[in-house]
């Protein structure tokens, strides 16, 4: 039977940062993943990107990963926050905040691909793929794992098991736990176009009757486009023709980046909000969307996973510093602590905002438009806005510093 110290099961962005974070702490590490590792892709012009907060560009440097990702990232300098139809608006600016950038836009293949790199190179790691989890059992010192891997039946056993596997996580779905969860009735069109006058560095969210819009801007002039609509409008901006979309989208947003063209292909997303009361269980730990599925207003879902990566990767460094179990409730109840108050905060902030701006009722339209103003204008306020967006909000891992986990400059 093989040993591990952690084993983490799904090992897409989220599982896979955790491996790249641990590299170098002397656990030994499995990583389970059920799809097969394809040849990179190439470049698209309509791939997907992830807007990165500041902290999480900082985590990846810090553990090594974003100098492969760099060339691909384009800068966040500037946000403009807007409520559709009314007078109210608030502005971010990364000079403000004496930063390069408030975060960075980068295809979701140029991060995967930078993290399968530094996986070859990690020797405390042993990666199983393609596997699955079939079972687990959890004992006093140990997690026993059985897995389905290339036809053959494996069996592990763990001392600490994270669960990285997604939103339709098997492992949470196995436990008995307490899950707040509801849909918003709302679907996010993901696409691409080119504005004839692009505006470099300047991100926009704009909120409308249907939802937030999010306009974010990409290399070579392009803007990764999420509109959230009501989901009984879905099919219909499916069907449009390229132009009758643009049109549509460009009532929508307005002309801040002139007239938009080249639209790509259409996808649409379900939205919903998930959060685990306790994402912390008997040697488990879920992380990422496992633990948390956030409604993409404010860009907060990845960046919240990632300091879930960060701060479980602190605190198993430190144990293995010292010698401890890594699966020991004491190992795990600082994490429990301070990861649940972030994520907490974050789910719940996002989803007063997904629906706070959608009710078009005069009296909240006017205390949106008066919360808005007051941002922009009182710096300490803006400020504030501006840290949270960055990531930088509260008590920081480590990683999200800059710093390597064993307390030095990266």
């Amino acid at each position: 039977m093989y040993q591990y110290d952690v084993t983490i099961v799904g090992g897409g962005l989220v599982g896979g940062s955790l491996a790249c974070a641990l590299a170098n702490t002397g656990l030994r590490v499995a990583l389970i993943e059920a799809v097969s590792q394809q040849s990179r892709a190439r470049p698209s012009y309509d791939e997907r990107v992830i807007a990165l907060s500041l902290g999480s560009q900082r985590i990846f440097e810090a553990i090594g990963v974003w100098p492969e990702m760099a060339p691909e990232a384009e800068p966040i300098l500037k946000v403009r926050v807007s409520d559709r139809g009314h007078c109210a608006f608030t502005r971010l600016d990364h000079a403000e905040e004496g930063v390069e950038a408030l975060g960075y836009v980068i295809p979701a293949r140029a991060m995967g691909a930078a993290i399968q790199t530094a996986l070859k190179y990690a020797g405390n790691l042993e990666i199983f793929c393609p596997a699955q989890l079939l079972t687990h059992r959890v004992g006093a010192d140990g997690v026993e794992l059985n897995l389905l891997a290339d036809g053959e039946s494996v069996s592990l056993r763990t001392r600490l098991l994270v669960a990285a596997d997604g939103g339709q996580s098997g492992i949470r779905a196995g436990l008995d736990l307490q899950v707040r969860e509801h849909a918003y009735g709302q679907d996010a069109i993901i696409t691409t176009v080119t504005p004839d006058r692009p505006l470099r560095g300047v991100a926009f969210e704009r909120f409308t009757d249907t939802g937030p819009l999010a306009m974010l801007p990409m290399t070579a002039g392009r803007y990764s486009v999420v509109w959230t609509c009501r989901d009984s409008e879905t099919a219909d901006l499916l069907m449009l023709s390229d132009q009758d979309f643009l049109d549509r989208l460009q009532v929508r947003f307005g002309f801040r980046l002139g007239r938009l063209g080249q639209v790509a292909s259409r996808r649409a997303y379900p939205l919903k909000f998930v959060l685990t009361r306790d994402s912390v269980q008997d040697r488990l730990v879920m992380i990422g969307n496992s633990a948390h599925t956030l409604h993409p207003v404010a860009g907060q879902g990845f960046n919240l996973g990632l300091r879930d990566v960060a701060g479980l990767a602190e605190v198993l460094a430190d144990c293995a510093a010292a010698g401890d179990d890594p699966g020991a409730t004491e190992t795990l109840a600082g994490y429990r602590r301070w990861r649940g108050r972030d994520q907490m905060a974050t789910a719940g902030m996002t989803d007063a905002l997904a629906r706070l701006f959608v009710p078009d009722w005069t009296p909240l339209i006017m205390a949106r438009a008066a919360g808005m103003l007051a941002v922009d204008l009182i710096p300490p306020a803006r400020h504030l806005l501006a840290r949270r967006f960055m990531g930088l909000g509260g008590r920081q891992p480590r990683l999200a510093c800059g710093l390597s986990l064993d307390g030095g400059r990266s």
